[in-house]
């Protein structure tokens, strides 16, 4: 009863500490500093070497924790395999993943091994402990960062041969690292427990390497079982994390029953068990779409415990003498991903300038590394959590490397495919509206009225019949097809905004062209097909929906008639306009401090991609969005105080 009331505050105390490190996180990434980063740091000042207020005692009680997370770290890595996405480069992917698994654990454990005498815990380990320790390291060195590695992606909107590549190595390399550090772990083991090596033994291990085999297979038919009931999403996501969480403790079980037993241990490693069970249902069950729901939607919490847990049981006092360790471990890393990148591109016959720059997209190494790391303090306590914070030090170290060389790299080959920097306002507001119809006219006029200069682009055919859509006195332009060089001629890259009232097809191309080239600030989109809204909105597309438009309005007219009736602009006199703040000499100014009109409000401010919410205190940068209600008079006279 003690013991349990002791664990429930803890559980209590590290969930409160867990809110903290979320906070923290999402703190760091505003500084651009890996969110995971953010979460360590809240727990090495929670652990027992800062605050204390995560005990030693502590830490071993919340083990669970440790596991729990290791397996849904191990499904995660499993969903990322999926093999109908590979195919097309499977050639480069194959040779420059078994180029990084062969040379980065030779490198690794060579290196660990010769400096053994100069870290504290393997100084005194015999020769096969310290053999067994560098393999480890070696093994767990392959790791890579499949998160990192999509976000940078995403971020960049890279696409094309080179960036296929990487992606596949890094999915199919933290996987195969799963593999390689079961082999290892059980050779560690036979070191360590002094089993000789004979065919005894390699029976041994490939008798392991198939039970785990067919334990994850049954895994994954045990996960597809509980995909397929009706049940609230919330329990699927406990009994997968329950089933996880058994898997641990049945290697837990065989492991020291065949010690009691016999003279050796079966050793099945669970991660692998998890990792193959992940892997059936993602590419062999009809639910992978849902599991991938799964997956993400427990990420969070998961890895805010798992790291914040990992930040606490970091061992400062060995870092302070092992850093040095972690830095020379770091630097073989890159040397051995160089090496094996290289080499396994110049095999499958990868132009020269891809091999030379595709180790900076290997550097990152996040959730599988740790996790393994974690392993390592499970199945081997005495030395374990040392070993885990030199390694944890290399992966910190990387995790902040690395998404620089990446970024670096996918430029340097021209796959990315960024915003384009946008044009310095000149004074005149522009619009340019593709689609000749009765709504881009009847719109074209509107911004006129406002004292916007209106350009419409038309199709060649709807050109031709222009006047029968009265279009006379507009600036109507023609185009033969959507490239760049019609979205220069219609003066788009000098636009402040552009509206596109076309095919889905044709709005995303233009869209597309406009994004990496000109980088108009406002692209605005009439969506035919609700199924292409997440295509555009990755654009920073502003998307009209004319199925919920009309629904949307009426709305918002029933409950806020003012509001709404201001932004159709039915109050005589009254509008409301987004103005940017380009004034030097509002830099630093408090809302409170402005001098503007009486029968002005500024309602918000939009900067860096999110809106505040504005009051007295507020204080003015250079690039602010603001958005001001007031007088038409009053209004323009902002805009020239504003954009002076």
């Amino acid at each position: 009863m003690e013991n349990l009331q002791t664990l429930s505050v803890f559980i209590i105390g590290f969930f409160v500490v867990a809110l903290a490190s979320k906070q923290i996180g999402e703190y760091f990434t505003r500084i651009n500093f890996p969110l995971i980063s953010g979460f360590l740091f809240a727990g090495i000042l929670a652990g027992p070497f800062v605050l204390d207020l995560i005990h030693h005692e502590a830490i071993e009680k919340l083990r669970i924790v440790d596991e729990v997370s290791l397996a849904f770290i191990a499904f995660a890595a499993g969903s990322e395999l999926y093999l109908k996405e590979l195919h097309s480069r499977f050639k480069s992917i194959t040779w420059v993943t078994l180029g990084n698994a062969l040379v980065v654990p030779l490198l690794g454990t060579i290196t660990l091994f010769t400096v053994a005498d100069f870290i504290p815990f393997m100084r005194d380990l015999p020769a096969p402990g310290r053999l067994a320790v560098a393999i480890l390291a070696g093994a767990i060195l392959v790791a890579r960062s499949p998160s990192s590695a999509i976000a940078i992606v995403n971020e960049l909107r890279a696409r094309g041969p080179f960036t296929r590549t990487v992606l596949g190595v890094t999915m199919i390399t933290d996987v195969a690292v799963i593999f390689l550090f079961a082999f290892s772990t059980s050779v560690a083991d036979a070191l360590l427990t002094q089993l000789g090596f004979n065919l005894g033994f390699i029976g041994l291990l490939l008798a392991e390497l198939i039970l785990a085999l067919l334990l994850g297979y049954l895994l994954g038919k045990i996960g597809e079982l509980i995909l397929s009931l009706s049940i609230h999403r919330l329990i699927k996501i406990g009994l997968t994390l329950l089933i996880g969480y058994g898997v641990f403790a049945f290697s837990a079980y065989i492991r020291e029953l065949s010690h009691s037993f016999f003279s050796f241990e079966i050793f099945l490693e669970p991660l692998l068990i998890c990792m193959i069970g992940s892997f059936v249902v993602t590419n062999y069950t009809k639910y992978r779409a849902e599991f991938l729901g799964l997956v993400h939607d427990a990420g969070p919490p998961i890895y805010i415990a798992f790291f914040t847990l990992t930040g606490a049981s970091l061992e400062l006092d060995v870092l302070s003498e092992t850093w040095s360790i972690a830095l020379l471990l770091f630097a073989v890393r890159m040397a051995g991903i160089f090496i094996g990148s290289f080499g396994g591109g110049f095999v499958a016959r990868d132009p020269l300038r891809h091999n030379s720059l595709s180790w900076m997209t290997y550097i990152t190494m996040a959730g599988v590394g740790l996790g393994l790391a974690k392993e390592v303090v499970v199945e081997f306590p005495e030395w374990g959590d040392a070993f885990a914070t030199m390694i944890i030090a290399v992966i910190v170290l990387s995790q902040l490397v690395g998404p620089p060389f990446f970024k670096w790299a996918i430029h340097h080959v021209g796959e990315a495919h960024t915003r384009a920097t946008p044009h310095e306002f000149d004074g005149q507001r522009d619009a340019i509206i593709f689609g000749l119809e009765g709504q881009s006219l009847a719109l074209a006029r509107q911004l006129q009225t406002h004292g916007w200069e209106v350009r419409i682009a038309a199709r060649s055919t709807d050109y031709l019949n222009r006047d029968t859509v009265n279009g006379g006195g507009l600036d109507i332009r023609s185009f033969d097809q959507i490239s760049l060089e019609m979205i220069y001629s219609m003066g788009t890259e000098k636009a402040e905004a552009i509206v596109t009232l076309l095919s889905d097809a044709e709005n995303y191309q233009i869209c597309e062209l406009v994004y990496e080239n000109c980088g108009t600030k406002d692209i605005v989109v009439r969506l035919n097909n609700r199924t292409n809204f997440d295509r555009f909105h990755e654009l920073g597309a502003l998307i009209v929906d004319p199925a919920t438009a009309i629904v949307s309005l009426l709305d918002h007219l029933v409950r806020s008639p003012s509001a709404a009736s201001l932004m159709l602009g039915m109050e005589d006199n009254q509008d409301i306009i987004d103005v940017e703040v380009q004034n030097p000499d509002m830099h630093g100014v408090a809302l409170r401090d402005l001098r503007f009109p009486l029968d002005t409000l500024i309602l918000s401010v939009y900067r860096d991609g999110r809106l505040l919410i504005s009051h007295g205190y507020t204080q003015l940068k250079i690039g602010d969005r603001v958005t001001i209600v007031g007088s038409n008079e009053s209004l323009d006279e902002v805009m020239l105080r504003m954009e002076a």
